[in-house]
């Protein structure tokens, strides 16, 4: 599933689109919330989204301030402006950040699903999803148990998209419905590497690129590539890599910690 941060100051509205969103596509989740662009930072600077929706006229900081912002923490982020205010020049201001679409109050439910439809089609394209069913409890593809390089590309498919998650071959056993022992013999036999060692390489990915991409500090970027001990994520990373993680952002970022 593709994690959503949505931002609205009106609770009662914040809460209709969350329902809204969730009937609109089982395939997004989401998984924060804030009642302010300040607020939203706040979660920003713990959590990465795949996709902010966000007023535009709000408390403290407005909606075009917080996309502005959102963009320099995270390039690829896909992002909706809502406002009830429909002068274009807001949709241009929005636009300018690249904000993927610009929708009015009251939302119109098929117009939210055309956006989110749009999203999903790119975030696809980005993890390289596959159009397999989806399973809306895991958000991991329903195996084929007569392919099983479509079984092992579902599962490569929710490790890349969990790397802070529980990737433990029990749970993920359990999530497409293989005997733990058979499912790591079957990745190691479609992808030539072992199930552990596969998920240590997608989670230095993951660091890698949110120390390029992003400001965040060192024990958050641990956090959140599934390291639970950012001393251990240190030591793992100077072993791989031969620099620290400070010197790698350093040397291929011109982001500053935040």
């Amino acid at each position: 599933m593709y994690k959503v941060l949505l931002v609205e100051d009106e609770t009662v509205i914040r809460q209709g689109l969350r329902e809204l969103i969730v009937q609109a596509s089982p395939q997004f989740e989401v998984v924060g919330e804030a009642a302010s662009g300040a607020e939203a930072l706040q979660v920003l600077r713990c959590e990465v989204p795949d996709v902010l929706i966000t007023d535009i006229r709000m408390r403290e900081m407005d909606g075009l301030t917080l996309v502005s912002l959102a963009r320099e923490m995270y390039p690829d982020l896909l992002m909706l402006i809502i406002s009830g205010y429909g002068e274009f020049e807001y949709a241009r201001r929005a636009m300018e950040h690249g904000v993927l679409s610009y929708l009015l109050k009251p939302i119109e439910r098929h117009e939210l699903v055309k956006c989110l439809q749009k999203m999903q089609s790119l975030l696809d394209r980005r993890y390289g999803r596959s159009t397999l069913p989806i399973s809306e409890s895991s958000g991991v593809s329903e195996p084929d148990y007569g392919e099983p390089r479509k079984i092992i590309r579902s599962v490569k498919q929710h490790i890349h998209q969990h790397p802070d998650g529980d990737l433990r071959l029990q749970t993920v056993a359990s999530l497409v419905n293989l005997n733990p022992t058979y499912l790591s013999q079957l990745f190691k036999t479609e992808t030539g590497i072992n199930y552990s060692d596969y998920i240590a390489d997608a989670r230095m990915e993951r660091a890698k690129w949110l120390l390029v991409n992003t400001g965040l500090k060192i024990y958050d970027v641990a956090r959140l590539s599934g390291y639970q001990s950012p001393k251990h994520f240190m030591l793992v990373f100077k072993q791989q890599m031969g620099c620290t993680a400070g010197e790698y952002r350093d040397g291929y970022s011109t982001k500053k910690p935040l």
